[in-house]
């Protein structure tokens, strides 16, 4: 399975002349060499005079719906997120609209991990910040706990 993150960069002087000619990127090389593979393929342009370009296809985005005029220097930053954070950064992004700073201060402040369900994170949340004598610890509903956690942003 190729988990490379990568755009289709196509050139629109031979789309809107019915021919395809693009080239697949990795979105999470260097900028410069996105932008050297994005002018060397308008460079080839059969068509000869091609200045525009949009993304039409993207891969590895994790959820994360890209917009064909998206800025190549924001996917960049996009893409270099989901690889930083490959286990949740697309649906993260998805969660907070798209703003890439408030989907980074979630995954660097306030990301406490991945659990199978609100429960499991209910209940070790209170076993690590709280001494549970062992005569109360079998009528703790961490199922509730954690439903109350969630009605109320944690």
């Amino acid at each position: 399975m190729n988990n490379e993150i990568r755009i289709y960069v196509a050139d629109l002087a031979d789309y809107n002349n019915g021919k395809l000619h693009g080239v697949w990127i990795n979105a999470t090389d260097d900028l410069d060499d996105i932008w050297n593979q994005v002018n060397q393929m308008l460079a080839e342009s059969p068509e000869g005079f091609a200045e525009e370009y949009a993304i039409h296809d993207y891969e590895g985005f994790d959820g994360y719906a890209l917009s064909e005029y998206e800025g190549i220097e924001a996917v960049h930053e996009i893409a270099c997120f989901i690889e930083e954070y490959p286990d949740f950064g697309g649906e993260l992004l998805n969660n907070f609209g798209g703003d890439l700073e408030e989907a980074r201060t979630a995954a660097e402040e306030n990301y406490c991990g991945c659990y199978k369900s609100l429960a499991d994170f209910a209940e070790e949340l209170t076993e690590e910040t709280t001494q549970i004598p062992e005569n109360l610890a079998y009528y703790i509903d961490y199922e509730r706990m954690g439903r109350d956690m969630e009605l109320n942003g944690i």
